[in-house]
């Protein structure tokens, strides 16, 4: 069972009322993070789900117009072998999500077990 946090059941809610085609993608995104950690703790900051171990903030899932973005605060740390990750931040990267499949296609998993374990 994934933690129950009440800003993010309300961000889930309206996303899955508002953004029904996004909703099962954010949630299956979501649901690795906890895989991965369930001593993870998530919250609604800069208008998207973070994620937290501890006090430390890992990173993040964010819907936009024309696709989904798992951020990593720490991707420039990452192995990524196929040049998946973007941005050209200090430390953070992301990763686009554009379609369902895309978590697979793109190993957003690979990503995300990056970001628990703090690379």
């Amino acid at each position: 069972m994934l933690p129950s946090n009440t800003k993010v059941n309300e961000f889930l809610r309206e996303t899955q009322a508002n953004f029904s085609d996004s909703f099962e993608t954010v949630d299956a995104i979501r649901t690795l993070f906890f895989k991965e950690n369930n001593q993870l703790t998530d919250d609604i900051k800069y208008g998207g789900i973070v994620f937290y171990d501890a006090d430390k903030l890992i990173g993040g899932i964010y819907l936009y117009k024309e696709h989904i973005s798992i951020e990593f605060s720490q991707g420039t740390s990452f192995s990524d072998p196929s040049n998946l990750l973007e941005g050209k931040g200090k430390l953070r990267r992301h990763l686009k999500i554009q379609r369902f499949d895309d978590i697979q296609t793109k190993n957003a998993y690979f990503f995300i077990k990056q970001a628990v374990k703090g690379v």
